[in-house]
């Protein structure tokens, strides 16, 4: 005779493991619909990065004199940019550094500063240099600068953009500047290139 196959109770499962499952669940579709939602918001909203950009520039001054001195003085305009139609952006830590073959002579900076939705703010930075040391190959090449009616400073620097986008959040964004200014000496006339922290 064939045997019978006996089984016995079947064993329940453990209310923790019913709950673990639940509370999964519930949590799996939590981050769902927060995806979702974050999809749509950008979707509907676009939100755009702000942008920090040089407008204009001038030379005021540039003296060189026979010890290996030079002294410039310079006006440079900065543009916070807030392309969002619905959002206001904030702007900290906002600062840059203006150099000239590698030697700073300045700091520019600025207090903390808002920027209302679509909208955008001029920072006018006078800058006064300190008599800038150079040594014989620098004197060089500030000579060949004159002759070429052409010299260049460096300006690097960031500022961290701050804007809330309606069920985004708020989102934070360095807005780095690395570019080259430059001139006409004789004029003091700005030779007007992208200076700019929209990405390329």
């Amino acid at each position: 005779m064939p045997g019978k196959l006996i089984q016995g109770p079947e064993k329940a499962t453990h209310p923790v493991i019913w709950c673990l499952a639940i509370v999964c669940t519930v949590v799996a579709i939590a981050v769902i619909i927060t995806g979702l939602v974050v999809f749509v918001g950008y979707l509907v909203i676009h939100p755009s990065v702000p942008i920090i950009s040089v407008v204009s520039a001038h030379l005021d001054k540039l003296q060189n004199d026979i010890a290996g001195l030079l002294e410039a003085e310079l006006t440079v305009v900065v543009k916070a940019e807030n392309e969002n139609a619905k959002a206001h952006a904030s702007f900290s830590d906002t600062s840059f550094f203006l150099s000239f073959q590698g030697i700073v002579i300045a700091k520019l900076v600025a207090e903390p500063f808002e920027v209302a939705k679509n909208d955008s703010l001029q920072l006018p930075y006078k800058v006064l240099s300190s008599s800038i040391p150079l040594n014989p190959e620098e004197m060089q090449q500030v000579d060949m600068a004159l002759k070429d009616d052409r010299i260049t400073f460096d300006l690097k620097g960031h500022s961290r953009a701050r804007w809330r986008v309606g069920l985004l959040g708020s989102v934070k964004f360095w807005c780095n500047l690395n570019c080259q200014l430059k001139f006409h000496p004789l004029t003091g006339s700005y030779m007007s290139s992208p200076c700019t922290s929209r990405a390329k």
